[in-house]
């Protein structure tokens, strides 16, 4: 099968390991990647900030880098969600454009939801001899709609023990500007997290969310604690 890739602006800045990550998992799933050089932000940022006419101008150039006929795959239910439920809002005077998002909107998927629920894979044959915890992503589960799949595919992984923790589906804190404008408080819901993640004795965070792993791994980092964030894609990959 044909795939796009999109590959949202955390991972390709912060973690473009997690990128190449998805083109083999995807490889191995049977896909053939096309990733177009071309692509940047979707416009989530600018969005929830209220800049729509900047957001605008994005959505254009994400409906124009990609094919409306081919799936786009991306490791993130937040960007994926936000691209399916929110460009009608910016677009609604352009008529060309909301065609096109009406026909891409229903070939958009996360990466394990595509694998699970497009692919019917749920095996990658990978390996991670470690205990784990899931972090529920705020926009991967209420907008995209993303629970099940990323655990079904974690529990095919070889010596992998997931281990479900209090309040998995609470936000980390982060939520884009949120972190910066409301610091003590985006700071709180992180200690939080992990504090939850640590009480399952867990050596790692894992999410589909390289923003949420950003945050939370920001708090880990500066208080020398005992467990680490890492991607879904970086776990899938280890075959």
């Amino acid at each position: 099968m044909n795939v796009q890739l999109f590959i949202p602006c955390y991972i390709d800045q912060l973690y473009p390991e997690t990128g190449f990550n998805v083109i083999r998992i995807l490889e191995k799933a049977g896909c053939k990647v096309h990733y177009n050089p071309q692509q940047t932000c979707c416009g989530q940022p600018a969005f929830n900030s209220g800049y729509w006419k900047e957001t605008t101008a994005l959505a254009q150039k994400f409906l124009t880098d990609f094919d409306a006929e081919i799936p786009v795959v991306s490791p993130s239910g937040s960007c994926s969600g936000f691209i399916i439920h929110n460009y009608h809002k910016v677009l609604r005077d352009q008529p060309e454009f909301l065609a096109k998002h009406e026909k891409m909107k229903t070939k958009i998927f996360e990466l394990s939801d595509f694998l699970v629920n497009i692919l019917k894979v749920e095996d990658m044959g990978a390996k991670f001899p470690h205990k784990v915890t899931f972090h529920d992503s705020c926009s991967a589960l209420r907008e995209y709609g993303l629970k099940d799949e990323p655990r079904k595919l974690l529990s095919k992984v070889e010596g992998l023990e997931l281990i479900e923790m209090n309040e998995s589906d609470t936000c980390c804190g982060f939520g884009g500007t949120f972190a910066v404008k409301n610091t003590a408080i985006s700071t709180a819901m992180a200690a939080n997290k992990v504090r939850n993640a640590l009480e399952t004795g867990a050596e790692y965070i894992v999410s589909t969310e390289a923003s949420c792993l950003m945050n939370i791994n920001g708090y880990i980092n500066k208080h020398q604690l005992p467990v680490k964030g890492i991607h879904l894609a970086d776990i899938l990959a280890e075959f």
